[in-house]
């Protein structure tokens, strides 16, 4: 999964960035690992930012001075391993109690809050051990970034894998107007060329998905045939007629399978650069999309995999976002969530997009077929199930 960020940071910024916290984790590896707290303090040290939303005109008028730091072109940059980006993170649910609850849902797991292009190798996350996160870039381009990163949960002493997940960080300059260039990236060992061709497939896996869009391009001769014969289907035999619509038995019209919500956007929830956190809007999508998969398996969803999220523009301070969760394509016992984000100015009236989410999720018994009704519906479905059998199938093209 992908995530499209707008940093700010510079590509000399976020090198400097990456190289201070790998000091400071080696400091801390002898007693305990810096935790997220020191993550976000260090990175507004670094990138010189401000820390009360108020200050925010001020602070990006100093970030002018850093435009003198930017290369002219990516050969200016020195050449980084991969373990020079290196960090780990601490998050100590085991060793202090006290941050838990901040943590915990209704079952007494923890939150997923769910991660771009997830693989989620644990269905539960227990609230009580402590949680380590490690991440390196694995892949660069021009002005872009893949990034690894790695959850893993303290159980009888040893660290055990707990989910997977892969970033696309854009690099930008320091008032936020256009691209800048990233250092090269040498892969140091077969490992780490695997990893980097993995990044090179996956740019490409984009595009072509991009290309191939419903949006922009009409439906295959096979998925046109799913249309058509889900059509036929719920057509009335007594009547046959276009208007008489008949819902097949153990399904739903996807027009009843629908959630909304409204965030106004407040202070408390920008990030760094003054806008709103990304992972805020991730955590408000995914708890949507859960629970319009709650409603409509009957019973507690899993999220299974979380596709790629493209941060399409920023969400300002006072906006007011609308969330649509709809349930698009099921099979058997998954449920393929998508969830659009579209953001308003309250003055201005302007409506527009930020994010599109996809999720599947897996119920505990077998769900209720999802009907489209509308040819647009139809488009959604299909939509759905690309993304179904593009992020639900494991290397093999088995069913996970």
């Amino acid at each position: 999964m992908l995530q499209s960020l707008r940093s700010g940071i510079t590509s000399q910024i976020s090198w400097l960035f990456s190289r201070s916290l790998m000091t400071a984790s080696t400091v801390h590896s002898k007693g305990k690992l810096i935790d997220m707290g020191e993550v976000r303090d260090k990175l507004r040290e670094i990138v010189g930012v401000s820390t009360n939303w108020r200050d925010h005109v001020q602070a990006m008028e100093e970030r002018k001075a850093l435009q003198s730091l930017l290369a002219k072109r990516q050969e200016d940059l020195p050449p980084r391993k991969m373990k020079d980006s290196y960090i780990e993170v601490m998050l100590p649910l085991g060793s202090q109690p006290e941050l838990r609850e901040k943590y915990l849902n209704v079952y007494n797991n923890v939150r997923n809050i769910s991660l771009n292009h997830t693989d989620l190798r644990k269905k539960i996350i227990s609230p009580d051990c402590d949680i380590k996160l490690t991440g390196h870039v694995s892949w660069v381009g021009k002005t872009s970034m893949e990034v690894k990163m790695h959850m893993l949960q303290l159980h009888d002493g040893v660290y055990s894998p707990m989910l997977d997940a892969t970033f696309v960080m854009v690099a930008r300059d320091p008032e936020n107007r256009r691209p800048a260039f990233v250092n090269p990236l040498v892969p140091d060992g077969a490992e780490e060329e695997n990893l980097f061709k993995q990044g090179e497939l996956n740019k490409s896996r984009r595009v072509a998905f991009s290309t191939a869009s419903l949006l922009k391009m009409a439906p295959e001769e096979e998925e046109r045939k799913i249309v058509h014969d889900m059509f036929l289907n719920t057509l009335d035999s007594k009547t046959v007629s276009f208007r008489s619509r008949v819902l097949p038995p153990n399904s739903i019209w996807m027009e009843d399978a629908k959630l909304k919500g409204l965030e106004i956007c407040h202070p408390q929830q920008r990030n760094i650069f003054n806008r709103i956190f990304g992972g805020f809007l991730m955590r408000k999508a995914y708890e949507l999309g859960w629970a319009t998969a709650c409603s409509y398996g009957g019973s507690r969803p899993y999220v299974v995999a979380v596709d790629d999220i493209m941060f399409q523009r920023p969400v300002e301070l006072g906006s007011l976002l609308f969330l649509s969760s709809q349930v698009c394509y099921t099979e058997n016992n998954y449920i393929q969530v998508r969830v659009h984000s579209e953001v308003s100015d309250p003055i201005t009236r302007e409506h527009h997009t930020t994010n599109i989410f996809h999720f599947t999720f897996m119920a505990n018994k077998e769900v209720p077929c999802i009907v489209p009704k509308t040819y647009g519906e139809s488009m959604l479905y299909l939509d759905g199930k690309r993304h179904f059998d593009a992020v639900v199938q494991n290397k093999n093209g088995e069913r996970v």
